[in-house]
């Protein structure tokens, strides 16, 4: 029996998983229209005359559009997904006290401090996967799992990263063109690591919940039969 008891973690579980699902049709979508957009600048580039002024002006309203559509969605996801990982740490911590090698506020601050995001999100989720997975026969390594999203999470926003950058700076067609092919480098790979965040997501969350003790039964409700 734990000192406290655990905490629901189904719920926020669903949540997350379902933001990422979200935010993978979005990413879809951006996709699209990000080859969409380098298409229509090719057009532009070989033959500037065939190009009305509406055209170029929908493809600017969609290309923006799709950006912020792309950005709202990322945050409802860091949102969910942050509110998930506050529930299931403070589980951790009832489970396996002396193995969260961070304390509770580091699991949301530790994805805004510069150079230390790159490591101390890991660390505490290994520790949370850790004391969910107890004493059970996993088929996963400790850290397998979820090393696999965090090494796709990493790259992907390093590539996301660049195509911004490459979006800002981008003077001439061909380099707005170049940064719409980019995006659609980095969109692929959140679409990727959307799985195994989503599947790190539900293996706690499962591992948790059969941890907590049944509901007790109403005295006014018959047993099951």
């Amino acid at each position: 029996m734990y000192p406290l008891p655990l905490r629901p973690a189904r719920g926020v579980a669903f949540l997350a998983v379902g933001a990422l699902v979200l935010h993978s049709l979005v990413a879809v979508g951006v996709i699209v229209v990000d080859l969409q957009r380098a298409a229509f600048i090719d057009r532009v580039i070989a033959d500037p005359a065939a190009i009305t002024m509406e055209e170029v002006e929908a493809s600017d309203a969609l290309y923006a559009l799709t950006g912020m559509a792309e950005l709202g969605v990322y945050v409802l996801t860091a949102v969910a997904f942050l509110v998930w990982i506050f529930r299931v740490r403070a589980n951790a911590e009832i489970l396996a006290p002396d193995e969260q090698r961070h304390s509770r506020p580091w699991a949301i601050l530790a994805w805004f401090v510069p150079i230390i995001s790159l490591w101390f999100p890991k660390r505490i989720v290994d520790d949370i996967w850790s004391a969910s997975h107890r004493d059970e026969n996993d088929p996963w390594p400790r850290s397998g799992l979820v090393t696999l999203w965090w090494a796709l999470w990493l790259i992907g926003n390093w590539v996301a990263l660049v195509a911004g950058r490459l979006f800002f700076n981008a003077e001439e067609l061909e380099s707005m063109a170049s940064a719409a092919r980019f995006d659609v480098l980095s969109c692929a790979l959140m679409l990727v690591a959307a799985v195994p965040a989503a599947l790190v997501v539900l293996r706690i969350s499962n591992a948790q919940e059969a941890r907590r003790p049944a509901a007790p039964v109403s005295p006014f409700e018959s047993p099951a039969v």
